[in-house]
């Protein structure tokens, strides 16, 4: 009776996983490790978002940086030129 009961409190998540382990098994090992490579590398490869990030951000600094000695130059010129020394 407790084992009747037990099994129709299962979760439609854990019979999901049953049934796929299921069919996991039914791969040969070739098949299963060219999945498992495949979703590592998935996993670990860069994508396009974090690419564009990395530029946005570069360019934010660079942008700064060029803004910083332009403004810095702009005020030195316009405080040497004086014109009564003319």
């Amino acid at each position: 009776m407790g084992r009747k009961d037990a099994s129709t409190s299962r979760t439609p998540v854990d019979q999901y996983r049953k049934q796929i382990g299921k069919q996991d098994y039914k791969k040969t090992r070739p098949m299963l490790r060219a999945t498992r490579l495949k979703a590592e590398a998935k996993k670990t490869a860069l994508g396009v978002k974090e690419v564009a990030l990395v530029l946005a951000a570069i360019l934010v600094f660079l942008l700064a940086f060029y803004a910083f000695f332009y403004l810095n130059v702009s005020n030195e010129v316009d405080l040497d030129l004086n014109p009564d020394e003319n």
